[in-house]
């Protein structure tokens, strides 16, 4: 079972309205990820060493709720669709004290070389195309 990301809001991520720039939320989903791959048995830095990259293709981000200095968050990260190839991913970060949905957003992604050619996991890295098939399958 992958628990949600969480932690709190660290001082240097506010702006001078005492806030979490809107630019610190798109750090989180990818602290998010990397914490996501390392409870699936993946880490990132193994991937790369593996000579696997995981490129961002695009990035949505839509604001509810502001999150202040030194409020517990938590994020819940869902994978959305993954064909071996690309991978889409969503986010919901909620303030943990109270529950409320701050943000909510998503990101795509594809599988690359270290030259950024796209590869099929699926035949060049299969234990890792596993995690994320499992992950589908148990989410249905």
């Amino acid at each position: 079972m992958i628990k949600p990301y969480s932690r709190r809001v660290y001082y240097y991520e506010t702006d001078k309205m005492g806030i979490m720039h809107h630019s610190n939320y798109i750090r989180i989903f990818e602290e998010t990820r990397v914490h996501f791959l390392q409870q699936a048995g993946i880490p990132f830095s193994e991937m790369e060493s593996r000579g696997l990259l995981m490129p961002v293709l695009s990035v949505d981000c839509s604001y509810k709720h502001p999150l202040r200095f030194e409020e517990p968050f938590e994020v819940e990260l869902t994978i959305t669709k993954f064909n071996g190839v690309s991978l889409y991913v969503s986010y919901i970060i909620r303030n943990s004290d109270t529950g409320e949905i701050c943000v909510t957003g998503s990101s795509s992604h594809c599988f690359t070389d270290e030259n950024l050619k796209p590869v099929r996991i699926k035949n060049a890295h299969p234990d890792i195309y596993k995690v994320f098939y499992d992950y589908m399958k148990n989410k249905e």
